[in-house]
């Protein structure tokens, strides 16, 4: 099992940046590919950056990418969330998600098995 707690969403305004981060517990939460997700009011659930286990591969939706960075702090156990230029478009509940080590390029693609319980990101025009 792994357990997903994020935070630092908040309300902010376009042009901005946050960082969201997520703690990572569990047996094999170190070993694990983990990946941000977004859904955002009457919009299905949408991928938004991934990375592997090593913290080396990362994956990004066409939408963030260059705007967004995904990074992972395997010592503390955390992956982070860094988003720049913040558009009225990013707001969503973001959420953390988990899943057992595959090949980098299903980051994008794969099913993961763990998730946090969100935390709402508000940008304002």
């Amino acid at each position: 099992q792994v357990q997903l707690v994020e935070s630092g969403g908040g309300l902010v305004q376009a042009g901005d940046s946050l960082r969201l981060s997520c703690a990572a517990s569990g047996r094999t939460s170190s070993s694990a590919d983990m990946a941000w997700f977004r859904q955002a009011p009457g919009k299905q659930r949408e991928f938004v950056a991934g990375i592997n286990s090593s913290g080396i591969r990362k994956v990004y939706a066409d939408s963030v990418n260059g705007r967004f960075t995904i990074s992972r702090d395997i010592a503390k156990n955390t992956v982070g969330l860094q988003m720049n230029s913040l558009k009225p478009e990013d707001t969503a509940v973001y959420y953390c998600a988990a899943g057992p080590p595959k090949t980098y390029y299903v980051l994008k693609t794969r099913t993961y098995d763990y998730w946090g319980q969100g935390t709402q990101v508000t940008v304002s025009s």
